[in-house]
């Protein structure tokens, strides 16, 4: 089967350790189903691997890509990516959590392997493609606005640094849900973009907002400091991210002094999976797509994600 796998490691150039061609098709096994892939979308922890964060020199070739819609036997499906501690399911029980592509060969393939406990039923609403879009970035921005950020219609939200993936998601799924959403870009574009996805507010970084009841953190150092004084006291700052770095400081008097709670997030669970699909098929919200590759393009692909092209995700099509 044709797929996009990582052939070596490259810190300075990750589409150079990137190759496109055949490899064996995942075999069936006990509790495990073989996907038909029909779409796959990309995130930038495809080129953290290709990059060598993550993955070792000794697992490669490793197939990569986490997220995926597709057929099992005529079952139209959206692949949760999260493989291992969850008692088992097509594991061992003591297995630690994995993304795919980091032990089991990933997404970007004809087909792909996963336990059969993690496929869940695609909505007939969204295409393939929208649905390949959620696994990740969506499932992240939905539990940390709502599964782990309680937030409800009505309160205040910041989202740092839109244009990342989970920051477009957190303000489509939190606008949809009557959550007013402030949101943080160094680019007039990107916050000119970001207030028509429907924040109520766009501003430049370390500006000075209206006290928030929750803040989505995947920034880092760079909004630490602005995040811990935007939330009110009391409320809470959701981490799930730091791309540009751990902060220097940590502020902890702050966080103590006004009971601030501090909580953090990787991925979501399949509940969140399943109920992020139900709401956007009710509710009509769409991840916005960027652009669409045949999977034979991924080197092209994973360069305009590497570049910081994007706005919206990048999909491969098979």
């Amino acid at each position: 089967m044709i797929a996009a796998y990582a052939r070596d490691l490259s810190p300075d150039d990750p589409v150079a350790a990137l190759e496109v061609g055949d490899r064996p098709e995942p075999q069936a096994r006990e509790h495990w189903s073989v996907v038909d892939v029909r779409a796959a979308a990309l995130n930038h922890h495809d080129v953290w691997s290709l990059r060598g964060v993550g993955l070792r020199a000794e697992q490669l070739p490793m197939i990569l890509g986490t997220d995926a819609a597709g057929v099992v036997d005529g079952r139209e499906v959206v692949v949760h990516g999260v493989i291992g501690g969850t008692s088992g399911h097509g594991v061992g029980p003591d297995e630690p959590r994995s993304l795919l592509s980091e032990r089991y060969p990933g997404t970007f393939a004809e087909q792909v392997a996963v336990p059969t406990w993690n496929l869940v039923d695609k909505p007939a609403e969204l295409s393939f493609v929208e649905a390949a879009c959620l696994p990740t970035a969506w499932l992240t921005a939905y539990r940390m606005l709502f599964t782990t950020g309680r937030a409800t219609p009505g309160q205040r939200v910041l989202v740092q640094g839109a244009g990342g993936g989970v920051a477009t998601a957190a303000i489509l799924l939190g606008a949809a849900a009557g959550l007013e959403v402030l949101v943080t870009s160094r680019s007039d574009e990107r916050r000119t973009h970001a207030l028509t996805l429907g924040a109520a507010a766009a501003v430049e970084p370390g500006a000075r907002v209206p006290r928030v009841d929750l803040v989505l953190e995947t920034v880092g150092r760079a909004t630490w400091s602005h995040s811990l004084r935007s939330v009110r006291p009391g409320g809470t700052v959701v981490v799930a991210g730091a791309t540009s770095g751990d902060p220097t400081a940590a502020e902890l008097t702050r966080v103590f002094f006004q009971e601030i709670s501090v909580l953090g997030v990787t991925m979501g669970s399949r509940d969140d999976l399943q109920h992020l699909l139900a709401f956007l098929a009710r509710t009509g919200v769409r991840p916005l797509v960027d652009r669409t590759f045949a999977l034979t393009q991924a080197r092209d692909a994973v360069a305009r994600l590497a570049a910081g092209q994007q706005f919206g995700k990048i999909v491969l099509t098979t």
